[in-house]
């Protein structure tokens, strides 16, 4: 008996040294075209579990404004055990049988979705979910988010009011996002009930302001498109009911720093956009405003327009982003003035010391005064300004300017 305890202890002892010279790890993937936190927690069975997404930011050093770069490795709140060959709850001392089954589980998964190549007892590799060991409870949290899902489903069941009563309402999905975005993961539901309409200025005939000094031609309608797609994408990934106005069925959300020029555009996907300009604002506004007195007659009490535009001014004047709002609107006047301060402290945060100089003030411009939702009207930057022009061509800063206005919509109180 005594020396039956004796090798029983020499092998505990033995598992023991192993295990101490193979401390565990986290797992690492490599980030794709399109990923994002949300979609990578999600496709490893984390994001139910509200402690591995804030692990997730813990462990990269990186905050919920940070956009993933694409080829950049990222480490999952997933610890790597060597597994012992003898059981789960050996390998990682726990004692909790219930604990150890959803781990095996949890790897039997994984391996059937190909997400690991082998199961843990041939490779003796175990992973380790962060949620089963270190947060202080392992239930999912609320089941009311939506999977993943589609732009496509997303438009069909969200956008359901018709531009124009002639027009067939499937006629009026495009793929916005294109393919590389056109899967996304809904957050919350903390904007269900609120709509917004997102206009890119200029489009079609009229590219707006550009820049044919530059190494490649930068036109004001692409890059300002190409923010309203990320700003749409953001606020749908929180249940709010988004029209895009001016769309491009060619272009979706591009990585690229330059954005080729074209004149596709279409108000809501179909109408062609007129060459006159005032008969262009006149088509958007009207487009708004039809969709606003649906939505109004629904029952829905908040409804607000953003017109994105880049500005052009002299090569050397460098131009923060700045806001224009209707002077006899209030709600106009509260939210420019929102959006600016969630710009000013965003400098404040990620710039420290250079200042922020972007102002708001009230002007009479035609889309202003002519929608029937509160409204905000945005110049990003001077496209003529090499620095400004870091902020247009830098694939992340269009996302973080996307993400700036977004967090301006989502804090703002009525």
């Amino acid at each position: 008996m005594l020396q039956k305890t004796i090798i029983t202890s020499l092998f505990i002892i033995f598992n023991l040294t192993v295990y101490a010279d193979s401390a565990p790890y986290y797992y690492k993937i490599k980030a794709k075209s399109g990923d994002g936190v949300y979609a990578l927690l999600r496709k490893y069975e984390l994001l139910d579990y509200g402690c591995n997404i804030q692990k997730f930011y813990d462990l990269n050093n990186i905050t919920k404004d940070t956009p993933l770069l694409i080829g950049k490795k990222y480490m999952l709140p997933v610890k790597i055990y060597p597994y012992n060959g003898k059981s789960i709850r050996s390998t990682i001392h726990i004692y909790d049988y219930d604990k150890a089954v959803r781990i095996k589980k949890y790897n039997e998964r994984l391996k059937a979705k190909r997400l690991r190549k082998k199961d843990y007892v041939s490779s003796k590799i175990l992973w380790v979910p962060h949620h089963e060991l270190e947060c202080s409870v392992s239930t999912p949290i609320s089941k009311d988010v939506d999977k993943s899902i589609t732009q496509s489903n997303f438009q069909q069941r969200e956008l359901k009011i018709n531009a124009h009563p002639t027009t067939n309402i499937d006629n009026l999905y495009i793929p916005l996002f294109g393919k590389d975005y056109a899967n996304f993961e809904v957050e919350d539901r903390s904007l269900k009930g609120k709509v917004y309409y997102l206009v890119s200025g200029h489009g079609g005939p009229d590219p707006g302001a550009r820049c044919t000094g530059c190494t490649s031609t930068l036109c004001e309608d692409e890059y300002a498109y190409d923010v309203v797609l990320r700003l749409a994408r953001n606020l749908m990934m929180h249940g709010a009911t988004v029209h895009v106005i001016i769309k491009d069925e060619n272009d979706g959300i591009r990585d690229q720093p330059f954005l080729d020029c074209d004149k596709d555009e279409r108000c809501l996907g179909i109408h062609k956009l007129p060459l006159n300009q005032k008969k262009r604002l006149q088509q958007r506004s009207n487009a708004i405003n039809r969709l606003y007195k649906t939505y109004k007659k629904q029952g829905y009490k908040e409804q607000y327009s953003i017109f994105i535009h880049v500005d052009s001014r002299t090569k050397n004047k460098r131009q923060d982003s700045y806001f224009y709002y209707y002077k006899h609107s209030r709600t106009s006047k509260a939210l420019a003035k929102q959006m600016q301060s969630t710009f000013k402290a965003k400098y404040d945060r990620y710039q420290k010391g250079r200042g922020y100089k972007g102002f708001v003030k009230d002007r009479g411009l035609y889309v202003l005064r002519n929608t029937l939702p509160p409204a905000v009207y945005v110049e990003l930057a001077n496209i003529k300004n090499p620095d400004d022009q870091e902020r247009l061509i830098k694939t992340s800063n269009r996302q973080a300017l996307a993400n700036w206005l977004f967090d301006g919509f989502k804090t703002f109180k009525k």
